[in-house]
C-alpha cells in the first residue's frame, strides 16, 4: 500500500469513480476524512460546521468522491450527541415512571460532589416536576403483577402527556427489565395518540438493575433523540451506505443509529481508540498509553489487546450506563482559552475557541489566547506551517492574542506563551495519571502514543510527567479516530440483568439468559450484511460481594473459575478480597462482524540521514531548530531533538534530550536519550 497526502491526492476533488472507504470524525475543531481507494490512502482536514455539523461530513465526503454512492462504505464519528448534551441542548422531555417514583432523576443516589462544601453547587434537575408523570402500574421484585395496568390508566396518561406539549418521553417503570409488558403498553397508547413523538423506554435501551441509572439512560435517548434522529436523516439523505461507530468502538447501520441516540456518547473518541490500537499492533506494543488531543479536549485511556468497556462512564455529570470505552476526558485543547482567575492564577480552559473564529493565529478573528497560539508564539508550530494542508498562520495575531495575558501577568510575550503550555501539560498529566496509576497499572515500560491534531506537540513533555521514556506518533495522528472508523467492525453490545448468587449459576442457566439476546443482535448484524458464521461473540460478567453495589467486569467462563478470578480481580483493584458469597449482577454479549481488511502502508528503507527543510528559530535554544518534513521520511532514519516534524495534520515537538526513528510504516518511535 502506499499513501497519497492531501495535495497529491490523484483523486482528490472528487476524482475518484470509487468505489472506496471513508473514515469521517467531526471534532468540536476539525472535521478530518480518510479515503481508502485501490489500497491507497488518503487525508483531508477541513473545518467544522457546528451549527450544521453535516455539511462539513459531506464535504469531506464530495473531497474524494464526487458520487459516492452505495459501493463506498463510509463509517462517521459523530459529536452531535455528545456536544448536545454538554451544551444542554435537549429536546424538552417528560418522564413516565410509576407512582411515588416521579423525582426519581432528581434525587438522584444523593451522591455529593463536594462532601465538605457549606453550599454545594445546584445540581442540574433533568426533568421539570411539571412534565414528570406516574403511573399506577407495577411490577413486582421478582416480575409479578401488583397493579396491572388498564385502559383507563392509559387515557388518562396519554391526555397529560399530550396536554404538556413534550417533544420526546423517557418511560422508566419498575422491574421493567424483567418484564417490559407494562412499558410496551405505555409506549403503543403514546404512539397511536402521536406517531411524531420521541419515545424511549427502559426496557430497551438498557435492560438492567438500577432504576435511576436506567433511568438516565432512557431519559437522555428520549431527550438526545430529535437532534440525533434529525442530524442522521439529513446525512441519510445526501450520503449513501453510512455506517455510525456507536460508543462501544463498534458501528451500526445509520437507521438504527437514530433510536439509540444515548449509545452515540463518545463516537469520535472510540474511534480514535481503535485507531490507536490498530496502529500499535503495527509497531508490536501490547498496551499504549494514549492521549488524542483536539482542538476543544483531550481523551485519555490505557488501551491493550482490547478495548475495555465501563458502564460507569459520566458525561456532564450524569451517569451513562450504557457500555462504552473506558476513557478520561478534559476540557484542554488546542483551542483551549488561557485566562487569568480572580486570584491571580494562570487557568486553560475548559472554554474553547472552536473552530468559529477558532485560535487567534487561525486569522479568523479570534482574539483570546489558546493553546495553540502559545505554540505559534514560542515558534514550535512555525511560521511556515499550512494547518490540514491549506490554513496558514498569522503569527503576529497570535502575540497580539499572548500579549493582552502578559500584561496581566507582568510577563513577556514568550513567558506567558511558555506558561500556558506548562498548565496545559499538567492538566493532562494528571488525566493520564486518573486513567493508570490511580488504578493501579504501572506504565512505566509502557509507551505513551500520542494523536490528535495538538497532542504530538506535547508529548515528550507529557512523557516526562508520567516518568515514561517511549513515544509512539503514529503515522496519520492527526486523523487517528478517522482511521479508526475504517478499522471498526459492525458490532452489537446486549446486557441481562441475573441478580444471582454466582455459586448457584449453572452455565446451562447463562445459555438460556443470553440465547434470545444473541439470537436479535445476530439479525440485526444480518440485516447490515454480515454473514452470522463470520461473527464472534465474547461474553462477560458484572461480579460483586453480597451486599455491595459497585461491580467488576471479568470474562466468563465456569463458575467455580469465576468466583476465584473475581476474588484475585477485587484484590488486584482494591487492595483486598472478603469472606463472601459472589453475586452475579449482569451477562454481557459483545457480537462483533469480521475486521475490516485493512493494512498501514510499508516505507522504503532509507538510504541516507534525513535532510532537514528548513531551520526556524525556538524560544528557549540559541540555534535554529530544524524541521523535518514527514512525508520525506524513510524507515530506519533517526535524528534527535529539539527538532519539528511537520506534517499536514499535525506537527510533532521533538524536545532536547529525546530522540525520533521512523518504523516501516511510517510511525515515529521517540525515546528518551
Amino acid at each position: 500500500m502506499t499513501v497519497k497526502q492531501y495535495e497529491g491526492s490523484a483523486f482528490a476533488n472528487g476524482a475518484s469513480t470509487g468505489p472506496g472507504e471513508l473514515g469521517i470524525d467531526t471534532g468540536g475543531t476539525f472535521t478530518d476524512v480518510i479515503a481508502r481507494v485501490d489500497g491507497e490512502l488518503s487525508v483531508h482536514k477541513i473545518a467544522s460546521t457546528p451549527a450544521a455539523p453535516e455539511r462539513a461530513v459531506i464535504e469531506g465526503v464530495r473531497h474524494f468522491a464526487a458520487d459516492a454512492g452505495p459501493d463506498w462504505r463510509i463509517v462517521h464519528g459523530s459529536t452531535v450527541a455528545t456536544n448536545a448534551l454538554l451544551e444542554n441542548k435537549l429536546a424538552v422531555t417528560g418522564y413516565i415512571a410509576n407512582t411515588g417514583f416521579a423525582d426519581l432523576l432528581t434525587i438522584g443516589r444523593q451522591a455529593r460532589g463536594e462532601l465538605y462544601a457549606l453550599e454545594p453547587a445546584h445540581s442540574p434537575v433533568p426533568v421539570a416536576p411539571e412534565r414528570c408523570f406516574e403511573i399506577e402500574a407495577r411490577l413486582a421484585a421478582d416480575g409479578s403483577e401488583l397493579v396491572p395496568i388498564d385502559p383507563a390508566m392509559l387515557d388518562d396518561l396519554v391526555a397529560r402527556v399530550r396536554e404538556s406539549g413534550v417533544e420526546a418521553v423517557a418511560i422508566n417503570l419498575l422491574f421493567a427489565f424483567l418484564d417490559a409488558g407494562p412499558e410496551e403498553a405505555v409506549e403503543h397508547a403514546l404512539r397511536a395518540d402521536n406517531a411524531d413523538l420521541t419515545i424511549a423506554r427502559g426496557s430497551r435501551v438498557l435492560p438492567e438493575y438500577g432504576e435511576y441509572e436506567r433511568g438516565i439512560a432512557t431519559w437522555l435517548n428520549a431527550a438526545l433523540g430529535p437532534a440525533v434522529g434529525g442530524y442522521l436523516k439529513r446525512l441519510e439523505d445526501a450520503l449513501d451506505s453510512v455506517a455510525i461507530m456507536h460508543g462501544a468502538a463498534g458501528t451500526v447501520g445509520i437507521d438504527q443509529a437514530a433510536d439509540n441516540a444515548v449509545n452515540l456518547l463518545l463516537s469520535g473518541p472510540a474511534g480514535g481508540l481503535l485507531g490507536a490500537r490498530f496502529v500499535a499492533r503495527s509497531a508490536g506494543l501490547d498496551r499504549v498509553l494514549t492521549l488524542d488531543m483536539g482542538g476543544t479536549s483531550t481523551d485519555v485511556a490505557l488501551v491493550g489487546q482490547e478495548l475495555a468497556l465501563t458502564s460507569k462512564t459520566r458525561i456532564a455529570g450524569y451517569p451513562i450506563a450504557v457500555p462504552m470505552v473506558d476513557m478520561h476526558t478534559i476540557g484542554a485543547g488546542g483551542g483551549s482559552i488561557a485566562w487569568v482567575d480572580a486570584g491571580g492564577l494562570l487557568q486553560v480552559g475548559p472554554a474553547s475557541a472552536g473552530a468559529d473564529p477558532g485560535p487567534a493565529c487561525y486569522g479568523k478573528g479570534g482574539e483570546q489566547p489558546t493553546v495553540t497560539d502559545a505554540h505559534v508564539v514560542l515558534g514550535r508550530l512555525p511560521a511556515s506551517t499550512q494547518l490540514g494542508g491549506h490554513m496558514g498562520l498569522d503569527v503576529e495575531a497570535a502575540r497580539r492574542a499572548l500579549g493582552g495575558l502578559a500584561d496581566t501577568m507582568g510577563l513577556s510575550v514568550e513567558d506567558a506563551a511558555a506558561g500556558v503550555l506548562r498548565v496545559a501539560d499538567e492538566a493532562m498529566t494528571a488525566a493520564l495519571r486518573v486513567i493508570s496509576v490511580a488504578r493501579g497499572e504501572a506504565v512505566d515500560d509502557d509507551s505513551l502514543l500520542c494523536f490528535g491534531g495538538a497532542g504530538p506537540l506535547h508529548a515528550c513533555a507529557l512523557a516526562e510527567g508520567m516518568g515514561m521514556r517511549r513515544v509512539l506518533i503514529p503515522v496519520f495522528a492527526g486523523v487517528l479516530s478517522a482511521l479508526g472508523m475504517l478499522v471498526a467492525q459492525r458490532s452489537r453490545e446486549r446486557s441481562v440483568s441475573v441478580l444471582e448468587p454466582l455459586a448457584d449459576v449453572a452455565a446451562e442457566d447463562a445459555e438460556g439468559w443470553l440465547a434470545p439476546l444473541r439470537q436479535a443482535a445476530t439479525e440485526q448484524l444480518a440485516q447490515e450484511g454480515v454473514a452470522t458464521d463470520a461473527i464472534s461473540e465474547k461474553i462477560s460478567a458484572d461480579l460483586r460481594y453480597a451486599g455491595q453495589s459497585a461491580s467488576l467486569n471479568l470474562d466468563w467462563q465456569a463458575p467455580e473459575a469465576l468466583i476465584a478470578a473475581f476474588h484475585a480481580a477485587h484484590e488486584a483493584r482494591y487492595g483486598h478480597r472478603f469472606d463472601l458469597p459472589v453475586e452475579l449482577v449482569n451477562l454481557r454479549l459483545h457480537l462483533a462482524g469480521p475486521e475490516p481488511d485493512i493494512a498501514l502502508p510499508q516505507l522504503d528503507p532509507a538510504d541516507a540521514a534525513p535532510r532537514a527543510a528548513e531551520t526556524t528559530p525556538v524560544h528557549g535554544f540559541e540555534a535554529d531548530v530544524p524541521i523535518y518534513e514527514r512525508e520525506a521520511l524513510r524507515a530506519g532514519q533517526r535524528f534527535s531533538g529539539p527538532a519539528i516534524l511537520r506534517e499536514a495534520v499535525t506537527t510533532t515537538w521533538l524536545a532536547d534530550g529525546w530522540s525520533a526513528e521512523v518504523d516501516g510504516h511510517g510511525n515515529l518511535l521517540l525515546a528518551r536519550e
